[in-house]
Parts: structure tokens; sequence; C-alpha cells
């Protein structure tokens, strides 16, 4: 019997936020309908810090064992560039980013090189926490896949939107459906 290769998703929430958000636990659900997935969705509530957070994101990563050919990473603001970073200093099969907190002047790295071999920014027009030039600015600059929506940071007009990209980047990233009918969620 051939082993399955498991993708590890790891899922990162904003700064007000939890894992039990609607769109952590909107991307959470999609993951896990894909074969071969382990979804885990990081509670970042004990701290504010961006540092600490990532310093939580690379524990949850070596608890797992993931591989990191096999990680993607899916992440929402503070989260979004905890993924970033994370992918800066150790390359991913995938990187997606919603509203992502880059090019802020008070994150430390606030320009991470993303690393990752797929990669998507969404970002709303109209959001007013994080400026979506600077971020596709940077987008620019890396050469990445960035989607404009008319939504707010938190793309709550966007939800169905977003869980339809992120089934669309799970697939370009080799992660395989086939028999997902018949899984059952943990």
């Amino acid at each position: 019997m051939v082993k399955q290769t498991i993708t590890h998703i790891f899922l990162s929430h904003g700064l007000e936020s939890g894992p039990g958000s609607t769109k952590i636990q909107a991307l959470k659900m999609l993951a896990e309908t894909f074969d071969n997935v382990q979804a885990h969705a990081i509670d970042h509530r004990s701290s504010k810090d961006p540092a600490v957070r990532l310093a939580q994101m690379q524990d949850a990563i070596a608890a797992s064992g993931a591989d990191a050919d096999n990680i993607i990473l899916a992440g929402s603001s503070m989260g979004g560039w905890v993924c970033a970073q994370t992918s800066a200093q150790t390359p991913v099969l995938g990187c997606f980013l919603l509203a992502p907190a880059l090019a802020m002047p008070a994150y430390p790295q606030s320009r991470p090189h993303i690393r990752a071999q797929h990669v998507q920014i969404i970002h709303g027009w109209d959001d007013d926490v994080v400026p979506p030039l600077p971020v596709m600015e940077l987008a620019r600059q890396q050469a990445l896949p960035a989607l404009m929506l008319p939504d707010g940071h938190r793309l709550g007009n966007s939800l169905d939107r977003v869980t339809e990209e992120f089934g669309m980047f799970l697939s370009r990233a080799g992660i395989q459906k086939t028999g997902a009918d018949q899984k059952q969620s943990k």
C-alpha cells in the first residue's frame, strides 16, 4: 500500500478575530473537502504581537511534522502577514493571503519576500485598515497574483468569492478532490 502524502493547511486569523471566525471556518471547511488534507486553524488570541504570532505559527508547523513542500498557509490581515513572513523564512507550497497586513510600518519585516510555489492575494478596494495600494505595489514588485474586490477589510461581502478562489487555489496547487463527496468533516 502506498502512503498518501498529507497536505497541511495552516489558517491564521487577524488581530481582532479568532480561529472560529466566519472566514477562517469557511476556508477550513472547504479545505477539508479535499483529499489527504489536514487543516489547522491556529489560535493566536493570546497575543497581539506579530512576532509572537509568527512563533506560534512556526510552533504549529513543527508540531505537525509537515514537510514544507506540503504546506499551504492561508491568513487574513495580521494572519496574512504571519503567513507571508513564514514563507519568507521557509518556502512552502502555497500562500493564500486575504487583506494581508503587508507594507505596514509598525510590523517587523513589513515587506516580506513571499516564497511559495503558489500565491494568491485578495484585497478589498475599500479596506480602511490595511491600505490596498502598498499591498498591490508589493505584489507588483514580487510579480504575485492579486485580486481586488469592491469590499472592505473583512471582505465580508465577498465570502463566497473568497472561498471559490481558495478552492481554485488548492486545485492549482495540485490538491485533489476525488472522492471528497464521501469524506466526512473532522
